[in-house]
């Protein structure tokens, strides 16, 4: 799926493949938690732990070559898979344990959390939103419920190209939509998409995450001067997903995205803040639960939640791998739970 020469780049970044068509790089968040930092906005949120959280792929092609994103040409574009399907049990094993070779320098850093570092090399949580469309793996059911397995939390990020995907997974502790722009022309401007039906893509997606059972939340990366436009837009698709969260993050003017976008598109949090206020005036059932302004996010949450935003881990694990059906409040808490 790559070249020999974009492996090479892509570790000269401290990116590492894993099969043929899986990756894994640290988060920045972990690196901060290690030394003492601080941890990211899904630690606030939802009780996430930053260091014992691996950052990883399944799939590094996607079907959008997104102005905003950071990561430019690393994923390949394309619409289907091509070429082997590697397993499940490999990306997991082989994934995490250059996730531990990639902290290795962090037990000899002085400024490093010796507790913290030892609590690293047990990875329980994975967010699934590295580089390109993680979804996109054939397998990715079995996937996610052999992370489950192993007590690791599975956090997945998509941009909704591919619903056939999301019709698969049957259990996932959060799922998460982009939703890049508020209506068709936008979208197709920022995202630049493949696929000549992305927005009828967008809005099957969106209906999928209307019906799931376990926890789902949209993502808005609010760009300064671009999408930060038509709340009743965003109104229609928000409600139309009628997700558990909502994320409202400025875009950061970093990578690739300079290319494409100046640096007055990059919004303060003052301005991210201002947005979402403005935003939530249109949205009957929301209310803001929780910011973090190091990320310039904050956190929307549906008031049928009960301001349950946190994630009860053993509870999670309890009903998934006793082959049940995971609904959001039988997992959901207004008090951090440990992880297992």
């Amino acid at each position: 799926m790559l070249s020999k020469v974009q492996i090479a780049e892509l570790e000269k970044q401290q990116y590492r493949m894993v099969g043929d068509h899986s990756a894994v790089k640290v988060c920045g968040w972990t690196k901060n938690m290690l030394t003492g930092k601080g941890g990211c906005y899904k630690y606030k949120f939802y009780g996430i732990r930053s260091h014992q959280c691996m950052q990883m792929t399944s799939s590094m092609h996607c079907a959008n070559r997104c102005t905003f994103c950071w990561r430019g040409e690393k994923a390949p574009v394309q619409k289907k898979w091509n070429g082997v399907v590697d397993s499940p049990d490999e990306i997991i094993e082989l994934s995490k344990k250059e996730h531990t070779k990639l902290l290795l320098g962090y037990g000899g850093n002085d400024k490093t959390n010796s507790m913290m570092y030892k609590q690293s090399k047990e990875v329980r949580h994975v967010a699934l939103s590295l580089t390109g469309e993680p979804i996109a793996y054939p397998k990715i059911n079995e996937l996610l419920e052999k992370f489950h397995q192993q007590k690791i939390s599975t956090f997945l990020v998509t941009n909704a190209q591919y619903p056939e995907q999301i019709e698969k997974i049957k259990n996932i502790t959060q799922f998460y939509i982009s939703v890049d722009a508020p209506n068709k022309v936008k979208l197709k401007e920022i995202d630049r998409p493949l696929f000549p039906d992305f927005y009828e893509r967008l809005l099957k997606s969106l209906d999928l995450m209307k019906q799931a059972t376990y926890r789902t939340c949209i993502r808005l990366t609010l760009i300064k001067g671009q999408n930060d436009l038509d709340m009743a837009g965003y109104k229609q698709l928000i409600e139309r997903g009628s997700p558990d969260f909502i994320e409202v993050k400025g875009y950061m003017h970093v990578g690739a995205s300079r290319k494409y976008l100046e640096r007055e598109n990059m919004p303060m949090h003052s301005e991210v803040d201002d947005f979402t206020k403005e935003l939530i005036e249109s949205l009957d059932d929301y209310e803001i639960v929780s910011e973090h302004t190091a990320s310039r996010v904050l956190c929307l949450i549906h008031k049928r939640m009960n301001k349950q935003q946190y994630i009860d881990f053993p509870k999670f694990f309890e009903i998934v791998n006793n082959d049940g059906i995971a609904k959001t409040l039988d997992y959901s808490s207004d008090k951090m739970t440990p992880n297992c």
